[in-house]
């Protein structure tokens, strides 16, 4: 029996890891602060150590073959677990790389991050990406990141979806605008022939307009897409059209007349916005605290209509 075998090392892990994450040896040694020949070096180690490849190379770039994406999610549990070994007694400074969709990353966690950082780890380092809900969720399905908070739906066998807070969802046009002349709900016809200001597709609020308006009153006009919930609002205070957007990113407009509510004769509608981790993400402590605190959070759009 020969006790000398080679032995994979938590390098190499580390390189696979980046490699997975980047898809090019150049890109992941800059990651780590290793040459490009010795990301190569360690990748043709690890895969010689295996005895199969890990990667299918294509156009100068690395992509995960069938192995490579089973052993990604235990090398990123293994290096998470050394990271934290490696600071057990040292008392290291909280380091997260979260995701947010665009109305949360925007709206609702800039409070969260400041309260975090102020009364709970004073010398944290946050990384924030803030995306559409596909792009949170993707980020969170290749360990880019160790927590994503969206506000639209979800799937995938490998997420962890916990529900969070509540959303409340308003129809909002310029106070100038035709629907807010009556004194009545507004006709699904009417609702359906205004011009609308839209998210993109893979958005959460475009996702919910669709389900939610769209399947009642009929296809909307839809006249505008715009990437950011706050250019939507803006465009429709000067009178563009009208929208739906949360309730968290219209409060300021409502509250000082920029905008006003459409009585649509809807349903309330109202979503809750989600915390998605990857099941084999090893949660520091670090991370443990900032989900206490978003459990913790309570903000919800009654509180936000009560300042109104």
């Amino acid at each position: 029996m020969d006790n000398k075998a080679p032995r994979v090392t938590l390098r190499q892990w580390a390189v696979f890891a980046a490699i997975a994450q980047s898809e090019t040896t150049t890109a992941a040694g800059e990651t780590l602060g290793l040459s490009q020949s010795a990301v190569s070096a360690a990748l043709a180690e690890l895969e010689s150590t295996l005895g199969h490849p890990l990667f299918d190379r294509h156009a100068r770039r690395l992509h995960l073959n069938a192995l490579g994406r089973q052993l990604l999610p235990q090398a990123q549990a293994l290096l998470d677990h050394a990271d934290a070994l490696e600071h057990a007694t040292a008392q290291p400074n909280v380091r997260l790389k979260l995701a947010a969709s665009s109305t949360i990353g925007n709206y609702v966690l800039p409070a969260l991050l400041a309260g975090f950082r102020h009364e709970i780890a004073p010398d944290s380092q946050l990384d924030v990406l803030i995306g559409n809900t596909q792009d949170v969720v993707d980020a969170v399905q290749r360990f880019e990141v160790d927590i994503g908070l969206i506000e639209g739906t979800c799937r995938g066998e490998a997420l962890e979806i916990e529900t969070w807070i509540d959303d409340e969802m308003v129809i909002v046009a310029a106070p100038g605008h035709p629907l807010t002349q009556g004194t009545g709900p507004v006709s699904h016809a009417a609702l359906r022939e205004a011009g609308w200001l839209m998210r993109e597709p893979g958005s959460g609020t475009r996702e919910l307009i669709d389900s939610r308006i769209a399947s009642v009153v009929g296809p909307l006009h839809v006249a505008l897409e715009l990437g950011h919930s706050e250019a939507i609002q803006r465009t429709v205070a000067a009178g563009y059209g009208i929208s739906c957007l949360s309730r968290h990113v219209v409060a300021d407009a409502l509250r000082d007349g920029r905008l006003v509510e459409v009585a649509g004769g809807l349903p309330r509608i109202a979503r809750p916005l989600l915390i998605v981790r990857h099941r084999d993400k090893h949660p520091t402590h670090g991370l443990t605290q900032f989900i206490d605190v978003l459990r913790g959070h309570t903000t919800d759009s009654k509180k936000i209509r009560a300042k109104d």
